[in-house]
């Protein structure tokens, strides 16, 4: 018995279709499955072709990695660049400076001074070895307070070595136990160093130190670090100070004032320019350093100029004048005299005189150098040489692109576009409470 529904189909079609219209029906099914087929395919397609190429990309990637960390690790392992083991160098060489070596300069004939320098030639390629710090050595305290306390085993300076020093040693270092403490009210030999940093700018025309940035004073090449008080004392009030320093195989200024936490190399005024680039600092000072300003023929006044920015200033304090018979007192005479002359020569200008402090600021008028008498310091002809060259006896003049001086600055510690061209970027805060700032010259 038939259904219902094929009752009504064989009444509209008759008792039997017609071919023509079964082969439509097949032929219209076959389109239809194509059809969806087809469409299913390609949305299958479109998910596939998103997610196969960004696999594929990632195992690249790990695949490239990996190929990269395979030869690193070869080229370590291989015989010819296989890394080899530092050993600890001998107690004999717990004081080594690469190109200094006092001993070995003497014997090379070098005398005067240039004993002192360093000497690379002479010295020679030594054992490579790890230098071992000193045996109670501690980690220094944080900044600011390691800047004023340090502790005593890391520097070279004994007990019995502070109880005999001089009474000038007593009065700026406390020492404690195991610690070392720096008196910042008291000074160089003056009244103490916030006095001496303040009367130094009353002899710039400053109401105080605090005005030094005003004046376009931000970097200061300190000579002979002392005990650091003073470039402690800078940086406090936010100036750059780098101590130079001659070499010393025990007792170190300058490892003193690295151990504080300030800027400090070994450096001479000798027969050589310092590694810094002209133009670089804004003040030189030198209290008490030992340097023969009046040697030379004026040389290591010349070096003083290539250092210091238009407008710049050189500050000389003298150790205190003895009655005029004594040998010292003529001695300071004899170097000061020359000092009085030569500085016009290279267009500097005595600014102020006050006892034993002398400052001169170089000039920031281009016209000076061209109205200078015909006999004067000549100008260079070439551009800055690589580090370390002899002591040229020319001086840098205005054609210098690094010419700025330092009154045309603003009065923050930003850097104008103008100089960051030519200085390159740094700090631009200087200095932070618990940062080392890297002052880089370009």
């Amino acid at each position: 018995m038939r259904s219902p529904w094929l009752n009504k189909l064989s009444v509209i079609l008759g008792p039997r279709p017609p071919v023509s219209w079964l082969f439509l029906c097949v032929v219209s099914l076959l389109a239809l499955i194509t059809v969806f087929g087809s469409s299913s395919s390609s949305s299958f397609d479109s998910v596939t072709s998103t997610w196969v190429p960004e696999s594929y990309k990632n195992y690249r990637r790990l695949k490239e990695q990996a190929a990269v960390d395979y030869f690193e690790l070869r080229t370590l392992s291989s015989g010819a660049s296989r890394q080899r083991e530092l050993v600890f160098c001998g107690k004999e060489r717990e004081n080594y400076v690469p190109c200094y070596n006092v001993t070995a300069n003497l014997l090379s004939g070098f005398k005067d001074g240039e004993e002192f320098d360093r000497h690379c030639e002479v010295v020679g390629q030594g054992k490579w070895c790890l230098i071992r710090p000193p045996k109670d050595y501690k980690t220094p305290l944080q900044w600011p307070a390691g800047r004023d306390v340090i502790w005593s085993g890391n520097v070279k300076i004994t007990k019995d070595q502070f109880l005999s020093s001089g009474s000038m040693t007593k009065r700026m270092m406390l020492l404690e136990e195991n610690q070392i403490a720096f008196q910042s009210d008291a000074g160089l030999t003056f009244d103490g160093v916030k006095d001496y940093s303040r009367q130094i700018a009353e002899m710039m025309g400053l109401g105080s130190d605090s005005e030094f940035l005003q004046a376009g004073v931000r970097t200061v090449l300190d000579i002979g670090c002392g005990f650091g008080s003073f470039g402690a004392h800078l940086v406090s009030i936010k100036l750059m100070a780098l101590c130079i320093a001659g070499y010393e195989a025990t007792g170190s200024q300058v490892q003193l004032a690295l151990e504080r936490g300030l800027p400090a190399m070994i450096g001479n005024f000798i027969t050589r320019q310092l590694p810094y680039p002209s133009f670089s600092f804004d003040m030189v000072h030198c209290a008490q350093c030992g340097i023969p300003w009046d040697k030379k023929e004026g040389m290591l006044l010349i070096e003083v100029d290539r250092l210091l920015k238009p407008g710049g200033y050189f500050v000389l304090t003298s150790p205190k004048s003895k009655p005029h018979g004594s040998a010292t007192g003529t001695k300071i005479r004899n170097m000061l005299t020359p000092l009085e002359q030569f500085p016009e020569k290279i267009c500097w200008s005595l600014i102020a005189q006050q006892d034993e402090t002398f400052i001169w600021q170089k000039t920031a008028d281009a016209q000076c150098y061209s109205s200078r008498k015909q006999n004067d310091v000549p100008l260079c002809k070439g551009h800055d040489a690589s580090y370390y060259q002899a002591l040229s006896p020319c001086i840098i003049g205005p054609s210098s692109k690094r010419w700025i001086p330092i009154q045309n600055r603003s009065s923050s510690s930003e850097l104008s576009s103008a100089e960051l061209a030519l200085h390159g970027k740094y700090c631009s805060n200087l200095f932070l409470s618990s940062c080392t700032c890297t002052f880089v010259f370009l």
